[in-house]
Order: structure tokens, then sequence, then C-alpha cells
């Protein structure tokens, strides 16, 4: 059985790792998501979540970051170790569920994981 819990590591915290995330990762598109990755070299893969005020008030907002931090703590396999994901959510914004989430993120996170090879040196995703 793997391991399922959302550790302290596993979560981008500070600013800096933010913005370092968007200013030198690379960035992919879905319908409602904007991913970056930006491979760190080492260590457990690491999630952070970007809502804007946009999308809604602060139930709907927490909501989807529930959704989001579920979806990688259920689908870890999909996520390259030492990488840094900073996953944005646009303003269209309209999944309500769990399975919304996974059928969106997964083919997603899929090609990134394939276009990249994985070496420790994934310079691409």
């Amino acid at each position: 059985m793997k391991k399922q819990g959302f550790s302290q590591q596993e979560r981008i915290l500070k600013r800096r790792d933010f913005l370092a995330c968007f200013a030198r990762g690379r960035k992919k598109y879905s319908a409602h998501f904007i991913i970056f990755c930006l491979d760190r070299g080492s260590g457990p893969s690491r999630i952070g979540v970007t809502v804007s005020k946009k999308v809604g008030n602060a139930v709907k907002r927490n909501r989807i970051k529930r959704l989001l931090r579920e979806f990688y703590r259920l689908h870890k396999d999909l996520f390259l170790p030492g990488m840094d994901y900073s996953v944005v959510v646009k303003k269209n914004y309209s999944l309500v569920s769990l399975d919304d989430v996974v059928r969106e993120l997964s083919p997603l996170l899929l090609r990134m994981k394939k276009s990249g090879n994985l070496t420790k040196n994934v310079s691409t995703c």
C-alpha cells in the first residue's frame, strides 16, 4: 500500500519558491488550470496552489484548494520526484468534484511526465 499522507515537505510554502517556479518553471495549460513545474534536483515533489479572488468567494477558493491537495495526495505517482509544481486556477473554473479534477489534470500530468526524461536532470515538463 502506497503512502498517502501530505507532509509539510511536500508543500510549497514560501513566496520565493512560488516566484521561482513562476519565473523559471515550464508552463502547461488545461481548460481550468495552469501548471508550472521546476526541477529542484532532489527530494520529494512539492505542490503549491494559487487561487485568485477572481475565482470566487473564500468558500469556493478553499474548496478548490482542498480538491487539488487531495488530488496530489491520491495521485503522487503522477508527480516526478525533485520537482516543484505550482497549480494556478483560472478564473473560469467550474469543476465541482474530485472526479472532474482527476479527469482534467491526470492526462496533463501524464503528458508532462512522458515528455521529460526520467533522470535527475529533468528540464522539460
